[in-house]
């Protein structure tokens, strides 16, 4: 029976490729709905063993990060390349597993269905990077997956190798008295932020409830804390970020200091958060055996990852597109934008789909007031373009906004407005996907999912 499922899930594979679609969900469907342990099944083919990679936000880019070093390394990778993040994804990739020796499963996974995932796979290591508030009609508060994250990290204590991000408290606290933990951080404060966003959420001890003092913040609630109330602190990373250097949409450039040694890296990619994302890859590769030389070699030369500050020609310019979908990760892009200097054509994308959280309240915590006296013309689209249009009026932005629901009329408008600059487009997730099957449509863009 479980052969027999394999096969099916491999032909509506076939199928859906050969219609010119992704293949990245539905085969994973039928193949759980056919043997719903087919996830432990077919991880026991990966000789390598499996390696679980979550957060709220930069997941996508770690798991990139991770495989690009490991494969500069000479290992063999299965994953769910193209983001398919629930166990349908995760079920789908592992259709590839056990055609190469060594192979390694690594899976990014959605913060809510990684325990379920990891129940069946029982990964040899969880790279967890970052809790943030996010669709709440989905997840609920934070607490709630922290908790479940939590309950999992006890289960796997002295089984799974845990790489925490000690910047973020309720990450941090997943591995105190855990064994087999290494932590990951940013130590370079000209890059701290004078204060705590109104973005930030755990910025209260579990422990005891105070309220933590920061000495620096760099990131949402990310930093480095301490309780004043019962004495509990940032966990010292093993592998850190210093001297970063931000230098906008070209990239950044940083020291990163690892048992290992020091390497000087010129990321690709630009924002802290992005930071982030290559300081989880780091410590988890140095922890697979990667060296340090294939590790920074596997950073620098990662290629984009599609909506994740991919940068496509549309029309005759250049369109680079940067995922939004909370208040944390929505306010690093902005405070990247800022650093491009002159004036900045946007593209906005609101959608309130099932993917995206219907409620898009959110957007009054993001901090869109960044982009006073940097726009220069804003298009707003998607489900929500009017809400969008009117979180950056009470933002007082102050560009030209306009408003058209329709993706593809809008993105041509926006294309055509301005003086044949990039273009930024801002899309929530759901309008992601929608962009990529538009750019696809149009001979521009590779398929990305179904």
């Amino acid at each position: 029976m479980r052969a027999l499922a394999v096969a099916v899930a491999r032909l509506v594979r076939a199928l859906i490729r050969r219609a010119g679609r992704g293949g990245t969900t539905a085969p994973g469907r039928v193949l759980l709905r056919l043997d719903r342990h087919a996830i432990a099944h077919l991880g026991k083919r990966l000789q390598g063993g499996a390696v679980l990679v979550s957060a709220t936000n930069g997941k996508t880019t770690t798991a990139s990060m991770l495989a690009a070093a490991v494969e500069r390394d000479g290992g063999a990778v299965v994953r769910n390349r193209a983001g398919s993040n629930m166990s349908w994804g995760v079920a789908t990739a592992l259709l590839e597993a056990g055609r190469r020796s060594g192979e390694l499963g690594l899976f990014e996974v959605d913060e809510a269905w990684l325990v379920p995932v990891a129940g069946e796979l029982e990964p040899r290591m969880l790279v967890l990077g970052n809790l943030f508030r996010d669709q709440l009609d989905r997840y609920g508060e934070l607490e709630a997956i922290a908790d479940r994250w939590a309950d999992l990290t006890a289960e796997r204590d002295g089984l799974s190798d845990l790489v925490l991000c000690a910047d973020d408290p309720l990450i941090a606290d997943l591995g105190r008295d855990r064994q087999r933990v290494s932590y990951f951080g940013v130590e370079d404060d000209s890059v701290a932020l004078p204060e705590l966003q109104h973005a930030a959420d755990s910025k209260h001890c579990r422990r005891c409830g105070h309220a933590y003092a920061y000495e620096a913040i760099y990131m949402g609630h990310l930093g480095r804390y301490r309780c004043p109330n019962c004495g509990r602190e940032r966990p010292a990373p093993q592998v850190a970020a210093e001297r970063v250097v931000l230098r906008g949409m070209a990239g950044t450039d940083l020291s990163l200091r690892t048992p290992a040694g020091v390497a000087q890296v010129r990321l690709p990619l630009p924002g802290l958060y992005n930071v982030y994302n290559a300081l989880a890859a780091a410590t988890a590769a140095l922890e697979l055996g990667v060296t340090l030389d294939r590790l920074r070699e596997g950073l620098e030369r990662m290629p984009a990852v599609f909506g994740r500050v991919e940068t496509i020609a549309v029309g005759g310019r250049d369109v680079s597109i940067l995922l939004v979908k909370n208040p944390a990760g929505t306010n690093e892009v902005l405070r990247t934008l800022t650093l491009e200097g002159g004036r900045l054509d946007l593209w906005l994308a609101l959608n309130d789909g099932i993917a995206d959280g219907r409620d898009v309240s959110w957007i009054w915590d993001a901090d869109f007031e960044l982009l006073v006296g940097h726009a220069r013309h804003v298009m707003c689209s998607g489900t929500r373009a009017e809400e969008m249009a009117l979180r950056l009026k009470y933002a007082g932005v102050d560009a030209p906004i306009e408003v058209e629901r329709d993706l593809g009329r809008s993105l041509d408008a926006a294309v055509a407005a301005g003086d044949g600059g990039p273009l930024f487009a801002l899309p929530t997730y759901t309008a992601l996907l929608e962009l990529r099957d538009l750019l696809a449509a149009r001979g521009v863009a590779g398929r990305w999912s179904d």
